[in-house]
């Protein structure tokens, strides 16, 4: 046949009984995700099924037997169960929430949008690859709990994210599976008359029509685009198909159907953002077609409609090295964005100037990363050293600030507690913390009472979660191996892998190569010695994927299978295939320490380590993303130092020998030595103090609940407020940057002196008078400041402060600004005078990013 035949699609709908409707409630809210007593329920129902169906509960529902469910029909203990969970979720939807509590006065307009490229809410979604897609999962079910008015915006990739194998030689190969996700809690968007909602997103020569699936995540909508459709040529049937992959015209169609495409979503939908919060670089081209719904819906120009959009966006980078960064070439962006451009009257070089640090440069590539800070009035990094990072990196583009006055503020990651602590550790704290601990995670107070735990019972249970650890590798390790070989493997040789009494450390993430996955391997005789201890052993699990592309990180898998496997390690070290969220939870819930030693100061936060806390797993790190802010002696163990020693073989035998230090004469003695009723006190000492320090502290409910508060109530508010009465003060504050913008090189700072002489008694103050011409600029148009801070070796101002100067006078058209210095740190201090625009309803760092300093 020259062409395919065409297929009638239609819908079986399960006869299903009514005694157990509400499985099918419970199973299309991934509430369950972070419910053990739900998930159980769903296990009880049909254990040998919840696992082939790979916990996805829709799937499992529409497998049951006829005689399996008359058999819950009439378990009157099940259905028991099953009310108790219908009724949990009815409760919790309904119930008052931190949101209300917090901010009572709040608009009903108020609205979050969450646009990423990957979401990890299960295991049973493949739509995740690492840590950005997992994070974006927890701050969704954090969002939740917390009342956030959230929506959410990403892909529904056909075949997902790859299935990893390792074949006999150790290589990574992928396998894309494909999937139907109308055998998934997935709502498929349908207009009045029952029709699935499509939108169009246009590229150069067609229009590429997506349709709208719909995942609910506790309270929050989660939107899901699929190109999948007939209506589109088959090439574009396959924009959707897997996450991260094909080549860069492939990256920019999923971007321009992520960012393009899911702004006409929430249009389809009669859904209106007054927050728009870009997760990564990648939805960077939302602001072209929120600007164009702006003007379209305001009748306005694109400059007043930017003028309120940027002041409603914003953009957390979770990239820490420029190569990571999304970079397109002017002629991709020109074939593939040109309608999209001129849509909202918008110049093609004015476009490509957004996404450049120097907007000059007309050799710089365009920087999905810079382009989302352009458009956002609100950024920031994932830890506190991340932010630093990312401060220097994009320093260029502030060029008239000092580095650290980078508009980049710090929201440190965290982890959604409930999902990634084991059942046992959630029973032990609604028994020792009460049940408030799940309702507020963030609360310091409630986790002070970890004290009370009992040493034996808490160590009971880290002996239980150790021993379903190593049962569980024990199992995946048989099915990796009948696949592989298509023979039953030995049971003694699966057996005589890792034992339940050994000290356990974890290793899992994405196999990029700075992460040094092999740095354990360094001296090879050496790890030997510590796995093979006679008194104190050690064993090391492993998992983690590399990109399809990556034959570097490919090259580590295959260098860690072949010493497992070749050099006698067997029966201490395992690699554990297809690492997913199952696979990370069960580790994280069982190991005693997680690893973790990437080159510094690359990793920008992680979030892996953060989820062995609830768990009774201690960290062993560089001091890198989370952990350098983390870490103290009496909570863990730091591999190595901050300072870099700038050679990165030498680093990572210095490294390397730091690790096997700790491991050999801090890990292993404390974890072994055993005086008091044969449990390690010490060791359970230094766990009850991670537990009750970073519990609280590295959760996403203080995350998300950071974010509300330093961006997402404000941003909301500002941009209702550029929006209101035919958008008369974003107009105002329009004509105000032109105006001063216009004459800002009239600004002169004419004199600066101070009444005390070069040295000053700790303790004194002194006074600061400022001299300045503003020329046609009035002085409420402008904030004279003075930064104060120590001297550094290159004659710069470090740990600085700002001081607003006071408006004394005018003299003869020079205008005076005072302030007073408090000496209360010694040593060589100094300062300097700038002046800088003010506007209420402009943020000037951001929009208009210019200074006057005082010169020589």
């Amino acid at each position: 046949m020259n062409h395919p035949p065409v297929t009638h699609s239609f819908e079986v709908i399960a006869d299903f009984p009514n005694r157990l409707e509400p499985l099918r409630k419970l199973a299309s809210n991934y509430r369950w995700t972070w419910r053990p007593e739900t998930r159980d329920l769903f296990r009880a129902a049909d254990k040998p099924l919840w696992e082939s169906c790979e916990h996805n509960p829709v799937r499992m529902l529409l497998s049951l037997s006829k005689e399996r469910m008359d058999k819950l029909c009439s378990d009157e203990l099940f259905l028991a169960r099953m009310q108790s969970s219908a009724k949990e979720l009815d409760d919790y939807l309904a119930q008052e929430t931190w949101f209300d509590r917090t901010y009572p006065q709040n608009d009903k307009d108020c609205l979050i949008a969450y646009f990423c490229a990957e979401f990890g809410i299960s295991e049973s979604l493949p739509i995740y690859s690492g840590g950005l897609g997992i994070l974006a999962g927890d701050h969704l079910k954090a969002a939740s709990d917390l009342g956030i008015p959230m929506v959410a915006v990403g892909l529904l990739y056909s075949r997902g994210y790859f299935r990893q194998r390792i074949n006999h030689d150790g290589w990574q190969q992928e396998v894309y599976p494909a999937y139907d996700y109308f055998d998934f809690p997935l709502e498929l968007m349908r207009d009045e008359d029952r029709q699935p909602i499509r939108v169009q997103v246009d590229f150069p020569d067609r229009t590429v029509t997506c349709q709208i699936w719909k995942a609910m995540v506790g309270r929050i909508s989660l939107y899901l685009l699929d190109s999948n459709v007939l209506e589109n040529e088959q090439r574009d049937q396959g924009i959707t198909d897997t996450l991260y992959g094909g080549d860069q015209e492939m990256r920019i169609r999923q971007e321009m159907i992520l960012g393009i495409g899911g702004m006409k979503a929430l249009k389809a939908l009669n859904t209106w953002p007054t927050v728009c919060h870009m997760n990564e670089g990648h939805a960077a081209f939302l602001s072209l077609e929120r600007i164009r719904q702006y003007m379209e819906r305001h009748n306005c120009d694109l400059k007043v409609a930017r003028q309120a959009v940027v002041a409603g966006n914003v953009f957390t980078t979770h990239t820490q090295v420029p190569a990571g960064f999304d970079l397109f070439p002017p002629n991709l962006l020109e074939k593939y964005l040109l309608k999209s451009i001129n849509a909202i009257g918008m110049q093609f070089e004015d476009f490509l100037e957004l996404g450049r640090i120097d907007p000059e440069n007309s050799a710089e590539q365009f920087n999905m990363a810079v382009m989302a800070m352009a458009n956002a009035n609100s950024i920031n990094g994932v830890s506190k050293l991340h932010a630093k990072v990312t401060q220097a990196m994009f320093a260029e583009r502030w060029s008239n600030f000092p580095e650290n006055e980078v508009p980049v503020e710090a929201i440190t990651n965290g982890i959604h507690t409930l999902t990634w602590t084991s059942r046992r550790m959630i029973a032990l704290f609604d028994e020792y913390l009460g049940p408030e601990w799940r309702r507020n995670p963030q609360d310091a107070a409630i986790w002070n009472k970890v004290d009370s735990i009992p040493d034996d019972e808490l160590w009971s249970i880290m002996e239980n979660e150790r021993g379903d650890l190593v049962r569980f590798v024990r199992k995946r390790l048989q099915r990796d191996l009948e696949h592989r070989t298509m023979v039953r493997p030995d049971f003694n040789l699966i057996g005589s892998v890792l034992d339940p009494r050994v000290l356990t450390i974890g290793f899992a993430r994405r196999f990029a190569t700075y992460k040094r996955a092999t740095l354990m391997l360094t001296d090879r005789e050496r790890l030997k010695k510590i796995l093979y201890h006679p008194e104190r052993p050690v064993q090391i699990i492993i998992a983690g994927k590399a990109h399809p592309r990556d034959d570097g990180g490919k090259a580590l898998i295959q260098e860690l299978v072949r010493y497992i496997n070749n050099e006698g390690a067997r029966s201490r070290m395992v690699f554990l295939e297809d690492y997913d969220m199952e696979v990370g939870r069960k580790l994280v819930q069982g190991v005693d320490v997680w690893l973790n030693n990437p080159r510094r100061p690359m990793e920008a936060s992680g979030t892996s380590g953060m989820k062995v806390v609830p768990n009774a797993g201690l960290n062993c790190s560089i001091l890198d993303g989370w952990w350098d802010e983390a870490y103290d002696s009496s909570l863990g163990f730091a591999i190595g130092d901050p300072n870099d020693v700038g050679n990165s073989e030498h680093q990572d035998w210095l490294d390397s020998r730091s690790l096997y230090g700790l491991i050999e004469q801090e890990l292993a003695p404390k974890f072994y030595h055993r005086i008091e009723n044969g449990l390690p006190t010490a060791w359970l000492a230094m766990v009850k103090k991670s537990i009750k320090t970073h519990g609280p502290y590295f959760s996403t409910n203080r995350m998300v609940s950071e974010y509300a508060s330093v961006f997402y109530a404000a941003a909301s508010e500002q941009f209702q407020t550029l929006s209101k009465d035919g958008q008369a003060i974003a107009k105002e504050a329009l004509a105000w940057r032109e105006r001063v913008k216009s004459h800002w090189n009239q600004i002169v700072i004419v004199k600066v002196t101070e009444d005390t002489p070069g040295k000053v008694k700790f303790g004194d103050s002194f006074k600061v008078t400022a001299e300045v011409k503003l020329g046609p600029i009035k002085t409420d148009d402008v904030h004279v400041q003075l930064i104060s801070g120590r001297i550094g070796p290159g004659r710069d101002l470090i740990r600085s402060q700002i001081i607003q100067m006071d408006h004394a006078g005018q003299r003869d058209g020079v205008h005076i600004y005072e302030s007073i210095i408090h000496c209360d740190t010694a040593g060589h201090r100094g300062f300097s005078v700038r002046v800088v625009p003010y506007h209420k309803y402009v943020s000037a760092i951001h929009e208009l990013p210019i200074a006057t300093w005082e010169s020589e």
